[in-house]
């Protein structure tokens, strides 16, 4: 198990482990997730994260979804733009196997 410092605001550890090691040790995984985002790898790529729930909540507190918007009474009146790309590829609806780009 490794664990790294790095001072971002508060100071907030992230540690990584095989899944192996998570396995043998989910005790230790579970209060190292109390000090910061426990990683853990599958044959050397990060498979999960495990983390507290107010770790959890504070990262997914600040994310609106779209559907959560336009549920929201008094919508209709907000200005809703979505940018646009010319390199966005559109589907030709007549020819459905055909890609035309604007």
């Amino acid at each position: 198990m490794y664990n790294i410092r790095i001072p971002i605001g508060a100071a907030m550890t992230f540690t990584s482990m095989t899944s192996r090691e998570f396995n043998q040790a989910a005790s230790e995984a579970t209060r190292a997730a109390n000090n910061g985002p426990v990683f853990i790898t599958d044959r050397g790529r990060p498979a999960h994260v495990l983390m507290s729930i107010e770790l959890y909540r504070r990262i997914t507190a600040s994310q609106r979804k779209i559907a959560d918007l336009l549920a929201m009474p008094g919508i209709a009146d907000s200005d809703f733009e979505t940018p646009r790309s010319p390199d966005l590829a559109k589907i030709n609806l007549f020819h459905s196997n055909t890609i035309r780009h604007m």
